[in-house]
């Protein structure tokens, strides 16, 4: 299932407010630490200097991560992006799920940041995952992520529902991402539904070198995902 329609749309933003937006959900919806909580007053800031559009939303979570305590964020977390399938953060596992399309669909992206100038190492995280995709957006080429993202839509707009079936914490970050990409117009909406009634496609063979199911992997030390990149702008900073 492929988002056509809206592929080669142009953002609705200003180029400085699409990949602040971006830069500040990658780390929103990355494991919750103190590091994290650190940041807070930085990411506020930046989150200060947003439209409407982005800037309530991204506030109305950096309220909640303020007053929650974080053990049972990182509990929270791992319950709804680790075990949840339908709010899984790689993007190709609503669309692929555990079949031999995966790979391809995941050779793609490595040859998406490679035109990029970047080579990707899969050793640290996949290259769908949507924190890496938007941190490499935000970093080194938003147009490209603009295109992985759009093309995949489908990921996005999976995840936005079932964390809006879990009443999750976690929706406004992804209603400000959403709110930088193209509206879902007539039959994308149709096909969205159908999708996420029926759940990814499920196989179990065929999957190397990608056969890994986000559900299945023990979670190591946080990963930030800026390690992922080899590189590190803060947030808002001049590009």
């Amino acid at each position: 299932m492929k988002w056509r329609r809206h592929r080669d749309a142009r953002p609705g933003i200003r180029e400085k407010d699409l990949v602040d937006t971006w830069q500040v959900v990658s780390l929103l919806l990355d494991y919750p630490d103190d590091v994290l909580l650190g940041r807070v007053p930085m990411l506020r800031g930046v989150v200060e200097g947003l439209p409407d559009a982005q800037r309530m939303p991204l506030l109305e979570f950096l309220d909640h991560l303020t007053s929650a305590r974080l053990g049972a964020l990182q509990r929270e977390y791992v319950d709804t992006f680790d075990v949840t399938r339908k709010c899984s953060l790689h993007l190709t596992y609503f669309t692929s799920g555990d079949t031999r399309r995966r790979g391809v669909a995941l050779v793609e992206f490595k040859q998406a940041y490679r035109r990029a100038g970047l080579e990707f190492d899969s050793e640290v995280e996949l290259p769908d995952h949507l924190c890496v995709v938007l941190e490499f957006g935000a970093m080194q080429d938003w147009a490209t992520a603009w295109h992985l993202l759009t093309r995949h839509r489908v990921g996005v707009e999976v995840l936005r529902a079932g964390l809006a079936q879990r009443d999750s914490r976690w929706l406004p970050v992804l209603e400000a991402l959403r709110s930088t990409l193209p509206p879902l117009e007539g039959s994308d909406t149709e096909a969205l539904l159908r999708l996420v009634e029926q759940g990814p496609p499920q196989e179990e063979v065929g999957l190397e070198p990608y056969a890994i199911d986000p559900r299945l992997n023990p979670r190591p030390e946080p990963a930030d995902t800026t390690a992922m990149l080899g590189t590190t702008i803060p947030v808002g900073a001049p590009r």
